[in-house]
């Protein structure tokens, strides 16, 4: 694809005029409170759902690593997604439910911040991170995983106003 660079910092707001990639400038932007609520599933076969559900996963406890590797990751989102800024986040939840039709763990996490910008990366990105660690957590259980359905359910703040899913 080709673009009319003339004009590209007023069509697009990470590209520079000359079609370079640029981080956008959010220092003028106001301070506010800001949420965002991610989720998606981790599909699998009942029999490796019960694995989980039972504790008895040979790597040890899934959910608990799936946890921390979600933190974690939504604290480092600016260093996978290279146009992020680094956020002073206040507050990331990762949970977990078992669904049995069909088979999954659903992740939900939610991540607060006060800021110049949102927080939908961090939160998509700790979904994903979770899901990734299942998967290498049960992989030995089962191939067929599959991560799925990872998706912005809510956001709040922001110049863009409040988004639901529902």
């Amino acid at each position: 694809m080709r673009y009319n660079f003339a004009m590209t910092e007023e069509k697009f707001s990470h590209l520079d005029s000359e079609g370079r990639a640029k981080m956008v400038d959010v220092g003028g932007k106001v301070i506010t409170e800001r949420t965002a609520v991610a989720e998606g599933l981790v599909l699998m076969k009942q029999a490796t759902l019960d694995l989980i559900r039972g504790g008895e996963v040979k790597k040890g406890d899934v959910l608990t690593v799936a946890q921390v590797a979600g933190i974690q990751a939504a604290k480092q989102t600016s260093q996978w997604i290279p146009m992020c800024h680094p956020l002073p986040v206040h507050k990331i939840a990762v949970e977990f439910t078992f669904q049995d039709d069909p088979p999954a763990v659903k992740i939900t996490a939610e991540v607060r911040t006060r800021a110049r910008t949102g927080v939908e990366m961090e939160a998509l990105t700790a979904v994903s991170a979770a899901a990734l660690t299942i998967y290498d957590m049960v992989k030995s259980a089962e191939k067929s995983l599959e991560i799925s359905a990872v998706r912005l359910v809510r956001k709040t703040g922001g110049a863009g106003g409040d988004y639901s899913l529902a």
